[in-house]
């Protein structure tokens, strides 16, 4: 007995099939990665609030164990005693001041313009400006 020749198949897929594939894979990009995105500026908004909070809470122990905040712009005495800190029982943030999470350094002032019986602390933001709407502070402004 002789074998019949077997017909060959070949599956493949067609032009059609491949475009639509790529157009379907380009709306689910076009929707997913956005929103990924934003929840990456999310969370660095999330984390400037939450150093905003250890640094504030770095300067009330300061302020408990000396008498007085720091000066304007002197975040560094809660890492370094300075020369007129007597009660000084630090450091008080163990890690250094940190920078927000888009690599500027904090605003603090003292006397505050916001706090007039404490202290502004203040992230300039995702922009870096200040007086923006980006802006992450420690008082309120009436916004969320």
């Amino acid at each position: 007995m002789k074998n019949k020749p077997r017909s060959i198949k070949t599956h493949a897929f067609t032009l059609v099939e491949m475009l639509l594939v790529l157009v379907i894979l380009a709306t689910l990009a076009a929707i997913v990665i956005p929103k990924m995105a934003g929840r990456s500026q999310q969370a660095k908004v999330t984390a400037a609030q939450s150093q905003i909070n250890s640094i504030e809470l770095a300067l009330d122990a300061f302020e408990v164990d000396n008498g007085y905040f720091p000066k304007s712009g002197a975040l560094n005495d809660l890492v370094d005693q300075p020369a007129n800190a007597q009660g000084w029982k630090g450091p008080y943030l163990k890690k250094g001041v940190p920078l927000d999470p888009w690599g500027s350094p904090y605003v603090y002032e003292n006397p505050g313009k916001h706090n007039a019986s404490g202290y502004d602390l203040m992230s300039n933001g995702p922009d870096g400006r200040a007086g923006t709407d980006d802006d992450i502070t420690n008082w309120d402004t009436g916004k969320k």
